[in-house]
């Protein structure tokens, strides 16, 4: 089958005038652009990169969703309340109620939506800090991310909706109370100016911006991140010249398992402990509840002062979540035939990881954990050989601070008014997480707010 790539439109074809304009080609600006143009939008993407899809390629674990088809062909009963009460304790309580209960009430149809659109996410799994499985991914148990931009891409493409790739917002503009249009640098037709009847930011995070991280986040200047060069904060400085203002912009998320040992730095999924790893020290001896949340397994780590930390994992969890074969591609990854032989290749204590992996079959086996609590990811245990290790040490991986928004994604001034014509969505926005992103809601928050700011600018423009 051929590989597809993307058209991107030619700037030359750019139009004067849109009813609604994206900025940003992740999964909230995609899904946005297909709602409102079923809505009976025209509507445009502009992405500043040449690289399409932002962060949302990077996802690997999964998209939570409650009370789905998919959880209930797995036998899986679960509940919207449930699922608020994890997230809400995950943020630390700090969640804006808001967002989050509107957030909750939608995964059902978000997972539907797409799989009407193609885009099947027909499997589960498990994410920390979930007291069920939550997290759907496609069925052939690969990356969620790459997946869903691809999926979300086809949809662009069959329903002509022009993205237009090199092409960097320098300003919106304003008149009166409204955005009414921006300002664009095209890298091939220069500068020009763009009426919109309602615009959209959904330009991601800003965790490769170090003045920003200087100012906000000071003690996270050492630490490398996972994310895409674009994520610079460009779509808040949007919001702010035109009235809008930031909440939460200190809470920046560390990702426990990060492989750095390279030039690059490689986000391991959540899913590969979601599917029964666990993480060592150096004595070869669990430390930490691996499923407990993203902030508690990043300070155990850090409390071990050993530069990060193992994970180790067998051909079985390997079958079971199909990032881990292009870890290994990468480089990313040590195999043994046994437990001893990897042992030696990750520079553990082969005595002691032998009678950890044994105990910890043996807390799989009996569904309790009786060492560090853990409840949930225990499906298999670490049995089948060959065995894998990958050497893990916590960065940065998304900024849970951003543009304030209400659930009908407008955009607020600091005294709590909507800025007419102009949305926000996805990792540029803030509130929703609270102090701590629970693995599997981001790629839920571009598709649930992605769809409701495509449908609230509808409303928007064909009511004017």
């Amino acid at each position: 089958m051929a590989k597809f790539i993307f058209p991107k439109a030619n700037p030359v074809e750019m139009k004067d005038s849109y009813d609604f304009v994206v900025i940003g080609s992740g999964a909230a600006g995609m899904t946005a652009a297909i709602q409102a143009q079923e809505l009976g939008l025209d509507v445009a993407i502009f992405e500043k990169l040449a690289v399409l899809g932002g962060n949302s390629n990077r996802a690997s674990s999964g998209m939570n969703g409650v009370e789905t088809f998919v959880q209930l062909q797995n036998g899986i009963v679960d509940s919207q309340e449930s699922f608020y009460e994890d997230t809400l304790k995950g943020g630390g309580g700090t969640n804006d109620t808001e967002l989050l209960h509107y957030f909750v009430t939608h995964t059902e149809s978000a997972i539907d939506w797409l799989y009407n659109h193609n885009i099947n996410l027909t499997d589960i799994t498990s994410t920390g800090g979930m007291s069920q499985k939550r997290a759907h991914r496609p069925g052939d148990k690969s990356a969620v991310g790459g997946y869903l931009v691809k999926g979300l891409q086809k949809q662009l493409a069959y329903k002509q909706i022009p993205l237009f790739a090199g092409t960097k917002v320098l300003e919106l503009i304003k008149s009166g109370d409204q955005v009414t249009g921006l300002k664009i640098n095209n890298d091939q037709i220069g500068e020009k100016t763009v009426n919109a009847k309602a615009v959209l930011i959904a330009a991601g995070g800003f965790a490769q911006n170090r003045e920003m991280l200087a100012e906000y986040a000071p003690k996270l200047l050492d630490l490398k991140t996972t994310n895409h060069p674009g994520a610079t904060g460009d779509g808040m400085k949007l919001a702010t010249a035109v009235g809008g203002t930031l909440v939460d912009m200190n809470k920046i998320q560390i990702h426990p398992t990060a492989q750095q040992d390279t030039d690059h730095v490689y986000l391991i999924g959540e899913g590969v402990r979601g599917e029964g790893a666990i993480l060592v020290n150096r004595a070869g001896q669990r430390f930490v509840n691996e499923m407990t949340t993203r902030d508690k397994a990043t300070a155990a780590i850090n409390d071990l002062h050993e530069d990060g930390a193992t994970l180790i994992l067998d051909q079985g969890i390997r079958d079971a979540f199909k990032a881990i074969d292009f870890y290994y591609a990468m480089g990313l990854v040590m195999k043994g035939a046994t437990l001893a032989e990897l042992a030696d290749k990750a520079n553990l204590d082969a005595k002691n990881l032998e009678e950890t992996v044994a105990k910890w079959n043996e807390f799989q086996a009996a569904g309790e954990d009786t060492e560090f609590g853990r409840t949930t990811a225990m499906d298999r245990g670490i049995t089948t050989g060959p065995f894998y290790a990958i050497h893990i040490k916590p960065a940065i991986h998304y900024t849970m601070g951003g543009i304030k928004i209400n659930k009908l994604t407008e955009v607020l001034t600091e005294a709590g008014d909507a800025i007419s014509g102009l949305y926000a969505a996805g990792e540029v926005t803030g509130g929703l997480h609270g102090n701590n992103r629970i693995g599997g809601n981001s790629i839920a928050e571009t598709v649930v707010f992605g769809r409701q700011a495509g449908k609230q600018a509808a409303k928007y423009v064909l009511d004017l």
